[in-house]
């Protein structure tokens, strides 16, 4: 399956919670297997940790984690590097590869 967002690009998300609208932030981790996209700064969640004993004798502390959730990849739009709004991008083909593009102002952004 193929997606034109990478990791390390910087997104915004377009819709979705009303905290995290707007908000732009990188792209840590792509799964494209569900179709979604986990974004530095975005989608915090918190999980109730316990306290664990491990075989080595150390316990894992007990508390509250905070990590970013996955967004679906429909809900975020890359930004582009040149002129740095939201965008489509567009795959153009040539001798060397292919290369995504800016479809505001046609600059490559590999």
């Amino acid at each position: 399956m193929k997606v034109k967002i990478r990791k390390g690009d910087t997104v915004e998300i377009i819709s979705g919670k009303l905290e995290d609208k707007g908000k732009r932030g990188e792209v840590i981790n792509v799964m494209l297997d569900s179709r979604r996209v986990v974004v530095q700064g975005a989608n915090i969640r918190t999980k109730h940790q316990k306290q664990v004993q491990t075989q080595a004798g150390r316990n894992l502390d007990a508390g509250r984690i905070q990590f970013e959730g996955p967004i679906d990849i429909s809900n975020v739009m890359l930004v582009c590097p040149k002129c740095g709004e939201p965008t489509r991008v567009a795959v153009q083909r040539d001798e060397t590869g292919a290369h995504r593009v800016c479809k505001n102002c046609e600059a490559a952004i590999d």
